[in-house]
């Protein structure tokens, strides 16, 4: 074929299809008003059905639309807060078309996608969800919309920073939820390196934000791993449907009535955004917003080991203690075994009180109790970082390639400062996390992929840096009491255990001193003895603390090199190394993603079929800090998934819809997870709903790759490989289960001969990998709008969970030359014998609950609603493991509101309480007292500014409380703010 003959053909081509655009074109103009008031509505979706074409009404109302499909076609007009309607056109030009909207106070009209991945009335959705609306997101009584979230019923939340929620339902929650998804614009916005989202410090501000969708339970069937007990939707703005300039700013107040470090400080927040269409061809937007605050702080002087005081019973203080918000105390060692101590033995032999004794005669002699003693702590509040601040930058760039088809590009980023509650308490310093996104979607298709960046920053582990500050006051005066003797020379600038070395030391001074000889107190009666001992730890404890602990505030210390250093200079000495050298991370982990999904209805209309496909790679990047990823040695870890769901009306009244779907990650068997569900709807408002479906989570990444170094123990993931490496044929070494080596200490230190102590150990020879987790549920509930005044809802859910992830912790015992084991090397643990290894639980675990959700419209506007939650754990565990259920059994919220009191006036209050319930973490374990809390607004909306004042507190009572053990002590927030927006009507 010729080059002339190809130009010919190519040529044919564009002109029959330039004719075939001018064939077809539909032409609208119109105009869209208040069917009440008359007057011009501004920003009205004006969308054509099943494309991706539309556009929105201008300050006088007006639209035009040139659309390339022939007539008829249909248009969809939708507003928030009026009536939807569809208009068929069955012209090809129309200049004058008006559009009278209705405005709505109507219930359960709400349209959702996320219950099963395309559109749906959310009456007859075939599993429970949860939505707010524009209107929603705008009206809420707390202070920001992502903390009304916790107004939904069966949601649990965790602050664990003034910025920093994470969401939860059906139990199992904790202050990192790896069983929870949350999407953003279909992204996930799981921190790579930790696996669990991270609320809403990258997401949309209140003026981006469209809609929020929350699905309860089990949905891994249609959203992959880990959509275990619930998915969390949030949708931005697109940049063609919400067009011009809008604006937020937000002053208020919080900490007032608090403690005397806490006195009341002000927040603030401003957001901007802006989004301009070209032609209906090109539209882009840009967000940013900032919010700065003084954090909620820390002040929980808890006792993790209030159960082991010694000198309980005299009303002594324990000296072994380990308070919650107080950070140092975490290093501890039982006073008795220094006597098996070659180090302690010679300080002890050459140190000599006045009345000539060594403290090695009390030593030798026993009179060194089996009490742990612990480091005097700092406060949280002279480690931790409080200063919370969030940037974050939103923008996208959408182009409408045909009318049926549109490519986007966004961009969502988050930095900052904030505070999470984990194992241990991490002040996330100047973080970042940066995520990027390309999509094509169609009406019934997208393309997606994404990726997710982020940079720990100036991060840090607060307990880390409180030992690390330790250290070094050991290092700088070690040397001035012993004369220049420094035991741990060899390891640099002293080590934390030197304080401890000198605790024993003054305790037995303080026994000379009271005027006791060697072993005398041991013939002392119980009561007297617990005296003298109580007298030895106060005077230990004063004489140490003045040696090694800094008044943060007044304090000063003298280095080596001669130079006077107060307390932040030793802090920014401290903060120096990352983990396990020093207190900071060194994390810049990476997630890739690519999925897609087309639905079959223009090819099939007997039945709904939706089949979609996914791929990920973890891409780790700690430096070796808390993976083994070394250089040389780069850990990437690739998941793929693929699904199909189909439905059927198989009645005019009930529709039948099932879904299967396929993971399979590279270190783990493949996992198939399907769901069924059923919808019975009779006298056309009454819906009820029953679904049996499954969810499954891969271990995260630390699940899988962990090895840290964490002094007391070493941190692995349960992988084969480190089963292999650290746990080597446990049928020629010993290894010991966590629990039975404390008892064996115990026994030690209680006097008992080894061979006795050593009959309380559990060894441990058989050790299987970590594998995926599973669970199974089944739902039933009834959804029904009555008269349309009245919306109930209410479900009740049976779940059954199977492999439940754990860690088990085991210590490894030396052989001697006889093959029998040493003893003696696990009477403390550390890195190389102590290992909390990632593996599952046997027992088959089982959780139930019910929900029930009311709400009534009033007259001339007025709305009042509630939900009651019931969750309750059922079975599954044992005393030794860690039930980590976390959720209080009973809770409500009520809400009373209108938001169109007069045109210009609205208001809304809500009342949330939960009742205690009993915490379990790696952090903590014990009560989390009940509370209720009350949050309310009033808005005035300023019609010739185009906005709304809006003036409002969360906890309005300010009655201070927490919603997870370990995490702050929250009270009211009271603020004033003003939100300007071209689109207000």
């Amino acid at each position: 074929m010729t080059i002339s003959r190809i130009k010919f053909y190519l040529s044919f081509l564009l002109l029959c299809l330039i004719g075939m655009h001018a064939y077809g074109q539909v032409t609208i103009a119109g105009q869209v008003t208040d069917e009440r008031t008359g007057e011009s509505l501004i920003g009205v979706n004006v969308l054509v059905k099943g494309t991706v074409l539309g556009t929105i009404t201008d300050v006088q109302g007006n639209f035009n639309l040139k659309i390339t499909s022939p007539p008829p076609v249909t248009l969809v007009i939708s507003f928030v807060g009026f009536e939807r309607q569809e208009i068929e056109i069955d012209q090809a030009v129309i200049s004058n078309l008006q559009v009278k909207m209705t405005e709505s106070f109507m219930l359960g009209q709400e349209v959702v996608v996320s219950a099963s991945r395309v559109e749906e009335s959310i009456l007859q959705s075939p599993v429970s969800i949860e939505k707010m609306d524009i209107l929603a997101v705008q009206n809420t009584s707390s202070d920001t919309y992502y903390k009304a979230i916790a107004n939904l019923k069966g949601v649990d939340v965790a602050s664990s920073s003034i910025n920093f929620q994470i969401i939860n339902a059906r139990g199992f929650g904790n202050t990192g939820n790896t069983r929870f998804v949350q999407l953003i614009d279909g992204m996930d916005t799981q921190a790579p390196a930790l696996n669990f989202p991270i609320g809403n410090l990258n997401g949309p501000s209140e003026l981006d934000v469209e809609s929020v969708e929350l699905i309860p339970g089990a949905s891994s069937a249609l959203y992959g791993p880990s959509a275990f007990n619930g998915v969390l939707l949030i949708n931005s703005k697109n940049a063609f449907d919400y067009q011009g300039a809008s604006a937020f700013v937000k002053t208020g107040v919080n900490h007032v009535g608090s403690s005397a470090d806490q006195g009341p400080a002000l927040m603030k927040e401003a957001s901007i955004r802006y989004a301009k269409a070209f032609n209906n061809k090109f539209a882009f937007k840009i967000n940013g917003s900032y919010s700065k605050a003084d954090d909620w702080h820390g002040t929980d002087a808890a006792d993790r080991n209030a159960d082991f005081n010694p000198l309980a019973s005299v009303g002594g203080e324990n000296p072994g203690a380990d308070r919650l918000h107080f950070h140092g105390d975490e290093a501890g060692i039982n006073l008795a075994i220094f006597p098996f101590s070659a180090a302690f033995g010679t300080i002890a032999r050459t140190t000599q009180f006045e009345n000539g004794r060594f403290a090695s005669n009390y030593m030798n002699a026993g009179d060194l109790p089996n009490h742990v003693a612990t480091i005097t702590p700092y406060k949280e509040v002279d480690l931790i970082n409080y200063g919370a601040e969030n940037m974050k930058v939103n923008t996208g760039l959408y182009y409408r390639i045909t009318d049926n088809m549109e490519l986007s590009y966004l961009y969502n980023a988050g930095f900052g400062t904030s505070i999470y509650t984990g194992a241990q308490r991490y002040s996330l310093s100047n973080f970042g996390i940066q995520q990027h996104r390309l999509q094509l979607r169609g009406d019934n298709f997208f393309l997606r992929a994404y990726g997710t960046f982020e940079n720990s920053g100036d991060s840090y582990i607060t307990e880390f840096l409180a030992k690390r500050v330790n250290d070094l006051m050991v290092g700088y005066n070690f040397g001035d009491y012993h004369n220049g003797f420094n035991p741990f020379e060899n390891q640099g600038k002293g080590d934390l255990t030197g304080y401890l070395v000198d605790y024993g030391i003054e305790y037995l001074r303080s026994i000379s001193d009271q005027g006791y000889q060697p072993g005398e107190i041991a013939a002392l009666s119980e009561a007297e003895r617990l005296q003298v001992q109580q007298n030895a730890h106060q005077y230990a404890r004063s004489t140490v603390d003045d040696r090694y602990i800094m008044d943060p505030k007044t304090g000063t210390v003298v280095d080596g090199e001669g130079n006077t250093l107060t307390f932040e200079d030793v802090k920014k000495e401290a903060l120096k190394g990352t983990i396990p050298n020093g207190p900071s991370f060194a994390d810049k982990s990476a997630m890739y993603h690519a999925e897609g999904q087309y639905d079959f209805k223009n090819e099939i209309d007997f039945m709904e079929l939706q089949m979609g496909a996914s791929f990920r790679i973890y891409d780790l990047g700690s430096k070796g800090t808390i993976f083994p990823d070394t250089v040389g040695n780069e850990i990437a870890i690739k998941e793929y998934g693929v699904y199909a769901q189909a439905g059927k009306r198989l009645t005019d009244n009930f529709k039948l819809s099932g879904s299967v779907r396929y993971d399979k990650n590279e270190n783990f068997k493949g996992q198939v997870n399907p769901r069924i569900s059923g919808v019975f709807t009779f006298n056309k408002t009454h819906n009820i709903r029953a679904s049996v479906q499954t969810g499954f989570r891969f271990p995260t990444t630390q699940g899988q790759y962990i090895n840290l170094d964490v002094l007391s123990s070493r941190l692995l993931g349960g992988l084969p490989q480190f089963y292999e490496q650290y746990l080597p044929d446990p049928e020629n070494n010993y290894y010991y289960s966590g629990a039975s080596v404390n008892a064996f200490r115990n026994n030690i230190f209680s006097g008992q001969e080894i061979s006795e102590a050593a009959t309380a150990l559990v060894r441990r020879t058989d050790f299987s990998p970590v594998k995926p987790e599973q669970v199974k549920s089944i739902e039933v509930g009834y959804k029904s709008l009555i008269q349309n005044k009245l919306l109930v809802d209410m479900v009740y859910y049976y779940n059954s969970y199977s492999d439940f992830i754990t860690q088990e912790l085991v210590v490894k015992a030396q052989k001697d030359t006889d093959g029998e084991p040493n003893y003696l090397t696990i009477l403390r643990s550390n890195a190389d014998n102590a290992f909390s290894i990632y593996t599952n639980l046997d027992n088959q675990v089982t959780t139930h609950g019910a929900a029930l959700g009311l709400t009534y419209n009033l007259v001339k506007g007025y709305q009042i609603g509630g939900n009651y939650t019931w969750s309750k754990f059922i079975s599954g565990y044992d005393e030794n493991v860690l039930n980590d259920f976390n959720t209080p059994e009973h809770k409500f919220n009520v809400n009373f509101g209108n938001r169109k009191v007069t045109d210009i006036f609205g208001f809304n209050v809500t009342y949330r309480w939960q009742e205690a319930f009993r915490w379990e973490s790696s952090f903590a374990r014990g009560p989390v007292p009940a509370y209720g809390t009350l949050d309310a607004q009033v808005s005035l909306k300023l019609d010739n500014l185009r906005s709304i004042l809006k003036i409002g507190g969360s906890n309005v009572l300010n009655n201070y409380y927490i919603q997870s053990l370990g995490g702050p002590n929250i009270g009211s927030i009271y603020y004033v703010s003003i939100s300007f927006d071209e689109l207000m009507n």
